[in-house]
């Protein structure tokens, strides 16, 4: 204690004793950290056991990422907020300042962690499920600018917390950019090409794609600058800037479906009898089990020509699996186009109820009895209602039915089989899987917005039969198409070709292959092989080939 006299008053100053506010500063800290722990332990424990009930994948993984990070962000508010007892104004400025820097360090991993561990992850699912394109694209584009972008900002305002003047940096910036934009024009051109690219969806990722110099490669991922292609015919991969995918004729091989369109060409004698020629090319094709036609067909004919004898017992043991797996696709493919044609077929008859019903518009009763009639369509396809509760309300979905035997079932065991094909890859039952496991998601996403609008029609009444009409369509084009006449195989004669007196006639056969995606995109080379060889030994066996 120091005693100040001034004329005609006394002042009296007190100087704390720095120990005493170091105690209470150290006493303070632990009391507010205690109870900041205790409470963050009860919330996060309680969260936890919440969101796991709730069983919120998003937000029970949101939590696992924010727990250190918020529990670091307490310690040092805590700190900041007691750090005023100890009454140091030059170096407490400074430390607080320090804090401040701290704090907004840890806020900016905090958030780049949740968008790259959360939000991108949940986006990615949502895109694989998602019909959009767009998406498929823009998830990753996402993924690598947003994060640069959340920790350049960080680092502003990280100096910024410091007391450090940012006006010369930010000119400075403004100058770097102003003179790299003329640097990196190409770059700049390849992003905006991306952004194109995202906005038309010429393509997504997986499919297979025909490049101008005539090679085939797979969209591998579309990236900000460059879109990273697997070259089939070379079995490397291949990177093209954005600008020249956006400004170069490309032809997709993978749309509308997977199915490629193959061409051989065969001289066969003048005198061949066209209509015994035809027959022995045709069915020479559809006994291939990875050609497209009609399965009653296919069966038919696949004893009769898709043969193994005469090779040696390795062989023949491939081929008669080959056939077996073959078959049971087959049959497997026939169930699943069956109860596709049932679904079909109910869908029209409820779309005519709907046109009936809705005239003058619907009546409870009346939504009631559409609602009956569209329930037993989807269980047809194998789903059911499920209600639940939230909150006050009760919400009804459409959800797969256990052990049902229905079209989704049956789409499982089809493509199981056709895993089983020793053609493929060990890659390929992952892709079929893949694949159809999406079109049953959507399946499931567009008959539950279908039977939302049925519930609750409102606006939609007289709407309902455009809404049934778009699934039919849809379920034709985009799930799976059970008409096989356009799968056919076609033969159409050429020409007559003159060589030493002998005469030709020249032969066009064009057929489908089932996936040109599988077997590294190699299937539809091999098929096309065998396809060929077959043809031509039927041929000359019955001395029809030139």
């Amino acid at each position: 204690m120091m005693l100040i006299l001034h004329s005609p008053t006394f002042i009296l100053q007190v100087t704390p004793d720095p120990m005493l506010l170091l105690g209470e500063f150290i006493k303070s800290l632990f009391t507010a950290l205690l109870i900041g722990l205790a409470v963050y332990g009860v919330v996060f424990y309680g969260l936890r056991l919440l969101f796991r009930r709730w069983d919120k994948e998003i937000a029970v993984v949101s939590l696992n990422v924010s727990q250190w990070p918020l529990l670091a962000i307490l310690i040092l508010a805590i700190v900041k907020a007691k750090l005023p007892i100890l009454n140091e104004e030059t170096v407490g400025s400074w430390i607080q300042r320090g804090l401040m820097a701290l704090i907004i360090a840890v806020v900016t991993y905090w958030i780049a962690q949740l968008f790259t561990d959360v939000i991108a992850y949940f986006l990615k699912k949502y895109a694989e499920q998602s019909e959009a394109i767009w998406d498929d694209v823009l998830v990753p584009i996402l993924e690598n600018a947003l994060p640069v972008f959340i920790y350049l900002a960080g680092a502003f305002l990280f100096l910024q917390s410091l007391g450090l003047n940012l006006t010369g940096l930010w000119v400075a910036f403004g100058g770097i950019s102003f003179i790299l934009g003329f640097g990196l024009q190409g770059i700049i051109n390849n992003f905006s090409s991306g952004l194109v690219l995202l906005i038309d969806t010429p393509f997504q990722f997986g499919d297979v794609i025909s490049l101008p110099d005539g090679s085939t490669a797979v969209i591998k991922k579309i990236g900000i600058r460059l879109t990273n292609l697997f070259v089939i015919d070379t079995h490397c991969e291949m990177y093209v800037p954005n600008g020249q995918m956006q400004s170069q004729s490309i032809t997709n091989l993978s749309r509308p479906a997977p199915h490629y369109y193959y061409t051989i060409h065969l001289p066969l004698r003048s005198d061949a009898d066209p209509a015994i020629a035809f027959k022995l090319i045709k069915e020479s094709i559809m006994a291939h089990p990875d050609t497209l036609g009609n399965i009653d067909e296919k069966l038919e004919v696949m004893d009769k020509y898709y043969v193994y004898t005469g090779d040696t017992p390795e062989y023949n043991a491939y081929k008669h699996l080959k056939k077996k797996v073959g078959r049971d696709r087959l049959l497997a493919e026939k169930q699943v186009n069956s109860q596709l044609q049932e679904v079909h077929q109910a869908l029209d008859d409820f779309i005519g109820k709907i046109g009936v019903l809705e005239r003058g518009g619907l009546e409870k009763k009346e939504i009631i009895s559409l609602q009956g009639y569209y329930l037993d369509i989807t269980k047809l396809m194998g789903l059911e209602v499920v209600t639940e509760r939230q909150g006050k309300r009760r919400v009804s979905r459409l959800e797969e039915m256990p052990d049902n035997n229905m079209l989704i079932d049956s789409v499982r065991t089809w493509y199981t089989t056709w895993s089983k094909d020793p053609d493929l890859t060990e890659e390929d039952p992952y892709v079929l899987r893949d694949e159809w496991e999406r079109k049953i998601q959507l399946l499931k996403l567009r008959t539950n917005r279908l039977f939302q609008r049925i519930d609750q029609p409102k606006s939609d009444e007289r709407k309902l039969d455009d809404y049934a009409v778009e699934l039919v369509r849809w379920l034709d084009t985009r799930f799976k198409n059970v008409q096989t006449l356009w799968q056919v195989p076609k033969v159409w004669t050429k020409d007559i070709t003159e060589m030493m007196s002998l005469a030709t006639m020249q032969y066009e056969v064009k057929f489908f292959v089932d996936n040109i995606k599988l077997e590294q995109c190699q299937r539809g080379y091999r098929v096309k092989s065998e396809v060929h060889s077959e043809v031509i030994r039927q041929l000359k066996q019955n001395y029809l080939y030139r």
